[in-house]
């Protein structure tokens, strides 16, 4: 029977509907666990093999000059290669030092778990001469010998506006250069589809589902609505090592292939954007951070986390309520109702999505947190 969704949505406004939202359910609350581990992630011991589900990571970009400290304090080769102006070879040499954290990754990484990486190429000059520095390439090459498959990924388009953005000669040719506007999003999966085979992961697999419209844009190979994080941190040493990615970049790649109760982990932590995105979609999270400076700002986060979640969650629902009115205009009733909202969607798939708020966030030792959401 087709869901009207007049009748659905009577007397519920947008503001009122997520208001009530967090009230429906009040079974057992759901707990994650969070731990960080300060150390590097190029051997992660910490972790069991085979216990992670997802990787979602932006690792330090070669040949981008805020890293060439990082890099060289772990290698003096890199250093003494930038100092020769031999741009091929410190692009090499950084590589092989990312290369033993993918290799490990291999190890931690379940049967049928994902790893998604940010990354971005880098444009450099060395001794007058002018390069790009091909690093989602690299990078794509060593997770294939690690034996990752290769899954269709995302072109991320990080346009803007600045008058200085153009290279080169300007409007001389043939010495203008083309501007980077985008980064790669490289998707691997390790070994063949995951599966579900019992009706309890059935049933969590199915209340861990997005809506329609969430997936014919988080599913495109082109994302261009989400800009880069500006970096407002106060201490400079800081700020210099830090890149991060808007939330909703892993947010997204967290709700898009992994479950609820899945375990992600982010061996280039940094200021803990991929914790905090675990935490918000209620995922149990393991990552590494090289910099002791990034703890207090990682945890001091957690203060903040649970009002954004639930921000975020009912503007997930505002935005679907939107699109409900919309679509109604157009194409009439629906013919499916959500379970536990009783708001129309588009598929049946969609009939038991169940979005758990967050309730708390609790520091239960030195470098691990624990979140309790509602049922």
């Amino acid at each position: 029977m087709a869901a009207k969704p007049d009748t659905a949505l009577k007397n519920i406004s947008v503001s009122k509907f997520t208001n009530q939202l967090f009230t429906f359910h009040k079974k057992e609350p759901v707990k994650t666990t969070h731990q960080i581990i300060f150390e590097n992630s190029n051997n992660m011991a910490d972790i069991l093999s085979g216990s992670v589900d997802l990787v979602v990571t932006s690792p330090p970009y070669p040949m981008i000059e805020m890293w060439d400290e990082m890099f060289s304090e772990q290698s003096p080769e890199i250093s003494r290669a930038l100092k020769d102006k031999n741009g091929p070879l410190a692009f090499e040499l950084m590589h092989k030092i990312l290369d033993a954290t993918w290799s490990d990754l291999w190890r931690v990484v379940k049967k049928g778990g994902i790893v998604c990486v940010n990354i971005g190429d880098a444009t450099r000059t060395l001794d007058g001469n002018f390069a790009l520095y091909p690093n989602h390439s690299r990078i794509m090459s060593q997770m294939l010998k690690t034996g990752f498959a290769a899954l269709p990924g995302i072109l991320w388009r990080k346009q803007t506006n600045a008058p200085n953005k153009f290279m080169g000669s300007g409007m001389l040719p043939p010495g203008a250069y083309v501007t980077l506007e985008h980064e790669f999003i490289l998707v691997f999966r390790k070994g063949g589809r995951r599966e579900f085979r019992k009706d309890d992961e059935k049933m969590n697999r199915r209340k861990s589902a997005f809506f329609w419209e969430e997936r014919n844009a988080w599913f495109s190979d082109i994302w261009t609505d989400l800009r880069g994080t500006v970096q407002n941190l106060p201490d400079s040493k800081i700020r210099k090592r830090s890149a991060a990615f808007p939330f909703d970049v892993p947010y997204r790649l967290i709700q898009m292939f992994s479950v609820k109760g899945d375990t992600v982990s982010d061996p280039f932590l940094g200021t803990g954007t991929t914790l905090f995105a675990a935490m918000a979609a209620c995922r149990n999270f393991v990552g590494y951070e090289l910099e002791q400076e990034f703890r207090g700002l990682i945890f001091s986060g957690a203060d903040h986390i649970v009002s954004y979640t639930n921000e975020r969650i009912a503007k997930r629902i505002e935005n679907h309520l939107e699109f409900v009115k919309e679509r109604t205009r157009e194409k009439g009733e629906f013919k499916h109702l959500n379970r536990h909202y009783h708001f129309p969607v588009v598929t049946q798939q969609e009939k038991k999505l169940l979005l758990n708020q967050l309730v708390s966030v609790e520091k239960i030792d030195e470098n691990k947190m624990e979140a309790t959401y509602s049922n």
